[in-house]
């Protein structure tokens, strides 16, 4: 059989079917920094344009990170591999080198820092705060964070909740702000649903590769607590992150056409519903997965969306 080519290869490595999570994390970020945008100030496509280059990086370089200890691991070895968990598998087929995973870890996540750095010069130093924790969760997650139960807490906060702040101050800030008024209210709120969905979409990802996981040193949520009760951890944020989108109009601080991300709700049910059924039988838990996937990107999408309705 021909050996796909090396274009693919790395499509696969990177996980490139997941970036748009990163894109659509931005467009929030983007939406809310026009709202709010002060008197004066014009958004600068180049400046979109990097920063979401450095974001999508950024995820880029944490899957590399997270292909090369999954194989160095063996946890490669014994995934229950799906279209939605278990790396790749590209390491395993020899397609491609630890050393070459690892360099391009190494090399896409001084890019992205390096963006990070030139906005936090140019524009606000709490962005400094930003980059320390996302840098940490990048090189850290797989050897210290997903070991100490910690993996989805900061891949919500740092490729979700963080995003769109970050976004937001790189557009907006500048160093005559003080951080009292740096961030408004409905910056930081709105930036909640979409941590929470990031940390859920590893949380189900994670129950078809739990026994490989534990046998690879990992301890995270489901293998310190199992896979029943991380169905309903999961059911709870789910439920969460939608009840927080109905209650934020309602205190008058977002506009009700955010109302139009709870159309993604019915398939969401859905995945609760077979994620509490079906969390112990991967192969019927796959369409959750899917699901899953799907509901988190329609949301922020439709986030972002309403923000672009709203002014205009």
């Amino acid at each position: 059989m021909k050996s796909p080519s090396k274009l693919i290869v790395w499509l696969k490595q990177t996980r490139a079917n997941f970036l748009f999570l990163a894109l659509f994390l931005n467009a929030i970020g983007i939406g809310l920094a026009y709202k709010y945008l002060p008197q004066g100030m014009h958004l600068q496509i180049i400046d979109i344009v990097l920063i979401v280059v450095g974001t999508i990086v950024a995820h880029v370089s944490v899957n590399l990170f997270n292909e090369y200890s999954d194989y160095k691991t063996g946890i490669d070895l014994n995934t229950n591999r799906t279209p939605f968990n278990g790396g790749s598998g590209m390491l395993v087929q020899g397609l491609t080198s630890p050393s070459a995973v690892l360099a391009a870890a190494i090399g896409t996540l001084i890019f992205s820092l390096s963006v990070g750095v030139y906005y936090s010069i140019t524009s606000h130093w709490f962005l400094f705060v930003i980059i320390a924790i996302g840098g940490f969760s990048i090189v850290g997650y797989t050897d210290v964070l997903a070991k100490y139960i910690l993996g989805e807490l900061f891949a919500g906060i740092s490729l979700g909740s963080l995003v769109v702040v970050g976004t937001y101050v790189a557009l907006t800030g500048s160093y005559s702000i003080s951080m009292l008024h740096l961030i408004p209210l409905e910056v930081w709120l709105l930036s909640i649903p979409p941590g929470i969905l990031t940390a859920l979409l590893l949380l189900l990802n994670e129950f078809p590769d739990m026994e490989a996981d534990k046998q690879g040193g990992r301890n995270h949520l489901l293998i310190r607590f199992g896979r029943n009760v991380g169905a309903y951890i999961y059911s709870a944020g789910a439920l969460l992150t939608y009840i927080i989108i109905i209650v934020l109009p309602l205190l008058g601080i977002s506009s009700y056409w955010i109302y139009i991300a709870l159309l993604p709700l019915p398939l969401v049910f859905i995945n609760i519903r077979t994620t509490l059924k079906y969390n112990n039988d991967i192969a019927k838990l796959i369409p959750a997965l899917g699901g899953n996937v799907i509901a988190i990107l329609v949301t922020d999408l439709l986030i972002a969306g309403s923000l672009v309705i709203a002014i205009f």
